[in-house]
Parts: structure tokens; C-alpha cells; sequence
């Protein structure tokens, strides 16, 4: 009987812990989407033709979420993000609504999602928190969003659009004039997760 009040105790325990520890996953991804959609309205505007790029704090976050939650919770996070803006809600760059899906940089928002998860998987490798290695991971989600975004421009423009663009114009407009600005942001953001991983995984722990 005792044995049994036990068992009963241990898995009462477990179940509130794994409720607990999933309803910290969810407040921390809601957390994330949050400020992935607030740091859109930080912007720098590049005026280049044939539309206009920008450099915003989003990549800050996103990478952020994926040295913080891991691959599959930063994904998720980012998806949630976007579904919001698809939806209507006026949380990208420029707006928000199905017809952003024609603009040549919606491929830099699909990257965002390969971005989270691309870190959270090569962070996940040796969980370090050196400096180094939480900035090897990040530069890979960089590498992650600037494929697809360059990928969706060329793509979008010439074959939806029907805008002729080549691949020297992408390279220049969608990688030269923005990624010394994104990189700084994966050094920044490798700065703050190396003092946060400890501190969260802690939390995480108590």
C-alpha cells in the first residue's frame, strides 16, 4: 500500500513538473514572437530598386531564440510569427497580409525559420557557451535566412513578378548591402546568450 501511495506521488510530481516545464516552453516561445514582431519596427531602409531593403532587429531575435530555445521551440516560434503576419496582423517590415508573399524579401521571413533552427541545431552539438561557439552557430542561421532570402528574391522577381533580375543585382542588394549589419547582430546576440544560457538553464532546473 505504501509502495503504491508512492508510485502514485512519483508520477503526480513528474506530471506537474512536465506541465510546468511545458508551459515555461510556451511562455518563453510566445516571448519570442513578441519581440521578433516588435524588433521589425526597428529598421534601417536601404532605398535600392527594385524595392527597398531593410535591416531590422528581427534577425537579432531570431537568432537569439535559437541559442536560447533550440532548433524546434525558435522554429515554432518564427512559424507562429509569420502565420500572425500572413493573417493580417501588421507585424513585418512593411506591413502584413497574404500579398506579402509577392514581395521579393518575404524570402529573408521563410529564412528567419531556418535561421532559429540551423543555430539551435549546431548549438545543440556541443552546448558550449563559449563566445566562439555560440557565434559559429549563429553565423550558420545567418548563412540559413541570406540562401533563402537571396533564392525567394531571384525567384519572386523573375518568374512571379515577371521583374528581370540577375544574380549580380541579388548578390549586391540582398547580401553586400545588409549582411555587415545582420553579422554584428549574431555578435551581439551570441554576447547576451552567453550570459543567459546559464541563467535560464538554472531557471529551467529549479
Amino acid at each position: 500500500m505504501t509502495e503504491t501511495i508512492l508510485i502514485e506521488s512519483d508520477f503526480m510530481t513528474t506530471g506537474k513538473t512536465k506541465v510546468k516545464m511545458k508551459g515555461k516552453d510556451l511562455a518563453l516561445g510566445g516571448l519570442f514572437t513578441a519581440l521578433i514582431a516588435a524588433g521589425a519596427f526597428i529598421q534601417i531602409t536601404i532605398p535600392v530598386q527594385p524595392v527597398p531593403m531593410h535591416v531590422t532587429m528581427q534577425f537579432f531575435f531570431v537568432i537569439l531564440s535559437g541559442l536560447l530555445l533550440g532548433a524546434g521551440r525558435s522554429f515554432m516560434s518564427v512559424c507562429t510569427y509569420l502565420l500572425l503576419g500572413l493573417c493580417g496582423f501588421p507585424i513585418f517590415a512593411s506591413g502584413g497580409g497574404p500579398a506579402y508573399l509577392l514581395r521579393p524579401t518575404f524570402g529573408f521571413l521563410i529564412g528567419f525559420a531556418a535561421a532559429g533552427y540551423l543555430t539551435g541545431r549546431v548549438y545543440a552539438i556541443r552546448r558550449k557557451t563559449s563566445f566562439f561557439w555560440l557565434l559559429f552557430s549563429a553565423f550558420w542561421g545567418l548563412m540559413a535566412d541570406y540562401a533563402c532570402g537571396m533564392l525567394y528574391f531571384y525567384f519572386c522577381s523573375n518568374y512571379v513578378l515577371g521583374v528581370e533580375v540577375g544574380w549580380r543585382l541579388v548578390f549586391i542588394n540582398c547580401f553586400l548591402l545588409t549582411v555587415g549589419q545582420d553579422f554584428v547582430l549574431c555578435v551581439l546576440a551570441a554576447m547576451l546568450a552567453k550570459r543567459l544560457i546559464p541563467a535560464l538553464e538554472r531557471a529551467q532546473g529549479a
